[in-house]
């Protein structure tokens, strides 16, 4: 039969009695360099579908990059792309410049291979570092990385306001160097989803469908911007240092806080759960929180000078916290429809313990 927009249609035939058979089109057996008795492997998706592989699971391409820079490169402008050369899946990374490479420019890859998940120094010229990833292309599954990332988070907020209210600078300059680790775990979401979508056999190893990965993807970005405003309130403890604010107006702010970290519990539930009414409730919840910050931000305006400002930057933060856990709360939603038969009541994987 003729393709049809990349599709190629087969007649199922009947041999033996019991065997099902189909002929497998002649340019892409060509293509593969197949012959008559090679193996084929064949894995069943969850959307109904039959994958078929010409080489066992597990068999990767190597994918070699070699990215050229310059000693003189910003540091920042260098991490981004060795980030970006990480999220796109490369497994072997020859950093090079065209001249000795200064240390300083080795000491940025050393910094970069310390803040990503798998890859490793192998090898070290004097114009190269060779960086490979070790952890292999199903190191963690993607809900276990998203609930990673939920504790994470939700700890860093309440340490975050912990240092609000005590003025501890010891406990602020914590919540910010753990942001590191919420990060590194966003970029290796970025990279297993980028690889799923690359090559279907590392979607079979991590038992997710495509439907799933935007979902995770997602999901880590929401997380990952959560942190990013754990940051942000641990940043304002040098404001407080010379004048403490009103005791009712930490109070207040605590409790804010503690309904944006639980409705980001519940919607992490119902996301895992697919359960659109417990998704609903969680965005009435983060609407209303978004109405009591207008409350407390009249009552901010009577402060003035680094207080009023420094009020200003919490108060903002746990607004958008709460509204990021009511977007999550509308993937949710988007998901269990995506998936009618599972809309309520079972898991979307095996969560893991929560904290």
């Amino acid at each position: 039969m003729r393709a049809t927009g990349g599709f190629h249609g087969r007649k199922i035939q009947k041999t033996g009695g019991s065997t099902y058979i189909i002929s497998l089109p002649k340019n892409w057996v060509t293509s593969r360099g197949l012959h008559a008795g090679d193996v084929l492997t064949f894995a069943p998706r969850p959307d109904g579908s039959l994958q078929i592989q010409a080489e066992e699971l597990g068999s990767a391409e190597v994918v070699r990059r070699v990215v050229p820079i310059s000693n003189d490169m910003d540091e920042e402008h260098l991490l981004r792309r060795l980030i970006a050369e990480y999220i796109a899946g490369s497994t072997l990374l020859e950093i090079r410049t065209t001249t000795r490479m200064s240390a300083r420019t080795r000491d940025i890859v050393r910094g970069f291979a310390q803040r990503v998940i798998g890859p490793e120094i192998i090898e070290e010229t004097a114009e190269s570092v060779i960086l490979q990833d070790v952890v292999g292309p199903n190191p963690l599954p993607l809900p276990s990385v998203i609930r990673r990332m939920h504790q994470m988070a939700r700890a860093m907020q309440s340490d975050a306001m912990a240092a609000f209210h005590s003025a501890d600078a010891s406990i602020a300059k914590d919540v910010i160097e753990r942001d590191r680790e919420v990060d590194r775990l966003h970029w290796f979401m970025e990279k297993q989803v980028n690889s799923a979508l690359r090559d279907a056999r590392v979607l079979t190893s991590l038992s997710v469908t495509l439907p799933d990965c935007s979902t995770y993807l997602l999901a880590s970005r929401l997380m990952e911007r959560i942190a990013d405003h754990a940051v942000r309130i641990a940043g304002t403890i040098p404001l407080f240092q010379k004048e403490r604010p009103p005791a009712a107006m930490v109070a207040e702010l605590e409790r804010m806080s503690e309904a944006a970290a639980t409705a980001l519990s519940e919607a992490l539930d119902s996301l895992e759960r697919r359960d659109i009414e417990q998704a609903n409730t969680v965005i009435d919840a983060a609407h209303s929180l978004v109405r009591e910050r207008a409350h407390l931000l009249q009552e901010v305006s009577t402060k003035r000078g680094r207080m009023a400002v420094g009020l200003a930057y919490v108060l903002e933060s746990l607004e958008r916290s709460a509204l990021y856990a009511g977007d999550l709360a509308e993937i949710a939603i988007n998901h269990a429809v995506e998936t009618p038969s599972a809309m309520v009541g079972r898991p979307m994987a095996a969560p893991l313990p929560k904290p």
